[in-house]
């Protein structure tokens, strides 16, 4: 029988940072890859939520240059 969900996410989580990150990568491209209109229909109205919370002044906007310096680091 095959490994859990559980004890595949418990060694997952156990990977160091940069084998997370790779795994999470592949895992997220793997979805990607579904031409799934619901899939579509979901980014849409997220993307939608998030820029009115923007607007309204609920969050922050954050320089691409920080946020991609913020993400390089966390994988060192």
């Amino acid at each position: 029988m095959g490994m859990s969900i559980e004890d595949f996410e418990k060694q997952a989580l156990a990977l160091p940072i940069k084998e997370r990150a790779l795994l999470a990568t592949c895992l997220i491209q793997s979805l990607d890859d579904i031409d799934d209109p619901e899939a579509e229909r979901l980014w849409a109205e997220e993307a939608g939520r998030r820029y009115s919370e923007y607007k309204a002044g609920r969050i922050p906007a954050r320089d691409i240059h920080d946020a991609l310096e913020d993400a390089r680091a966390a994988l060192k």
